[in-house]
């Protein structure tokens, strides 16, 4: 069998469904290595797979970026940290590639699979005569359907397709480095749209970590380009919950979750005040999730937890309330709990329209419009109006019958034994 390297760069919501894709490869026989920040290292490490650290670190709380980052949650795109933003991100892309294309060159690799932010590999295995698959959370590919992850939803047809011209100008002003690279590994130059164009024509596999019951394939997107089903986190086999909590969820009602996973606005204080608000508004138990926003609620009928997986916690709560990350909307979904989405960047509008569209959540609550009555009064529906809770039992039924991770490990050895060769330089 195959040496299967997953590249996953970005924060927890970015590796943890490559764990789950992982342990599949790994139970038909291949030998898998993740590549992540190394402040994951225990996440793939304790399920059993091995792992090769990053050294661009999107993770890291501290810099540059993630201070604009927060900025940028909270004036938006087009404001000066926006700008802010995308000029930090091509640094960093910049650094990613190298970080990448060195991983990439291991000769133990037979075939690549990475997420959007792991591009770089897609030259190095094309160099090496290696098969390589992107791999992605969020649908990568221009439709009518709906805008990119950044520009939100609600643009009409005309402002999809111009949303995704302007996605596409960005992406090109990000292949930064890439004939570097593509130098260093005897290749010779291309360009953004020559590498799109050679991908198609060679319907080079990109798979979707998502259902089909919660956005479906679009029907313009090119063969090769598939939605598989969500790629489930794999639970280290030596975990068990904390007595605290168990003991928690034993003594009352299904509480409200609410967490804001590798999102963090600032001013935790403020927040956690609000959330605490919101809860005795509304007279439920809560379970806070820390994270990087550093929530925390002192109070009888809340409990602060730090990290706890999602497919044991989230089936034993009431309603979950997060910013609308790709992996915990599909956990809430899987759990068949009603959601409250507060969104604040990147693909968080899309995933909190997505609930809202498919009945699970009553709607959204921007995190700049955040406040004590608006949580409050969302959480209240949530929780009160049975036809939220029928709605995420009906999409979890559906969601239950895919296996993502079966149809990656599909892909990559109808690859491995077809083969890739090595382009003519």
């Amino acid at each position: 069998m195959s040496h299967v390297l997953i590249i996953a760069v970005g924060s927890r919501g970015d590796v943890e469904p490559y764990t789950g894709v992982g342990a599949g490869l790994r139970a038909v026989g291949h030998r898998v290595t993740i590549a992540a920040d190394r402040e994951f290292e225990h996440l793939v490490t304790g399920t059993g797979l091995e792992f090769r650290p990053l050294w661009t670190q999107l993770s890291s709380k501290s810099g540059a970026v993630n201070e604009t980052s927060q900025n940028y949650t909270r004036n938006g795109l087009f404001s000066r940290n926006g700008m802010d933003m995308i000029a930090a991100a091509r640094q960093f892309i910049r650094e990613t590639n190298i970080n990448v294309a060195e991983i990439a060159a291991d000769p133990s690799v037979d075939v690549v699979l990475f997420n959007g932010l792991g591009a770089a590999a897609y030259h190095v295995a094309q160099a090496r005569g290696i098969p390589s698959v992107g791999l992605h959370l969020q649908p990568q590919l221009p439709t009518a359907d709906f805008p990119p992850m950044v520009f939100g939803t609600s643009l009409g047809r005309l402002g999809i397709r111009a949303a995704w011209v302007a996605h596409r100008l960005t992406e090109r002003s990000m292949f930064g480095n890439i004939n570097e690279i593509r130098a260093q590994h005897g290749l010779p130059p291309t360009t953004y749209g020559a590498t799109r164009r050679e991908q198609a024509a060679s319907a080079w596999p990109v798979l979707h970590g998502f259902s089909q019951y919660v956005v479906p394939r679009p029907r313009e997107w090119r063969p090769g380009v598939e939605v598989v089903g969500y790629w489930w986190p794999s639970v280290p086999a030596s975990w068990t919950p904390p007595e605290k909590l168990r003991r928690f969820l034993d003594a009352g009602p299904a509480p409200v979750f609410v967490g804001f996973g590798s999102a963090d606005p600032g001013d935790a204080a403020r927040v956690s005040g609000i959330v605490a608000g919101a809860l005795r508004s509304v007279g439920r138990r809560g379970i806070i999730q820390t994270g990087w926003a550093g929530l925390a609620v002192e109070d009888d009928d809340v409990l602060t937890i730090g990290e706890v997986p999602h497919a044991w916690l989230f089936p034993r709560m009431a309603v979950v309330v997060h910013p609308g990350g790709a992996g915990t909307t599909a956990a809430g979904l899987r759990a068949g709990v009603p959601a409250v989405p507060v969104p604040m960047t990147g693909d968080h509008p899309f995933w909190a329209a997505r609930l809202t569209a498919l009945g699970v959540s009553p709607g959204p609550v921007p995190f700049k419009h955040l406040t004590k009555d608006r949580l409050a009064d969302a959480i209240r529906a949530a929780v009160d109006e049975p036809r939220y809770e029928r709605a995420a039992k009906s999409i979890a039924a559906k969601v239950a019958t895919e296996d993502g991770a079966a149809e990656v490990a599909h892909v990559v050895e109808r690859l491995d034994q077809r083969g890739v060769s090595r382009p003519a330089g």
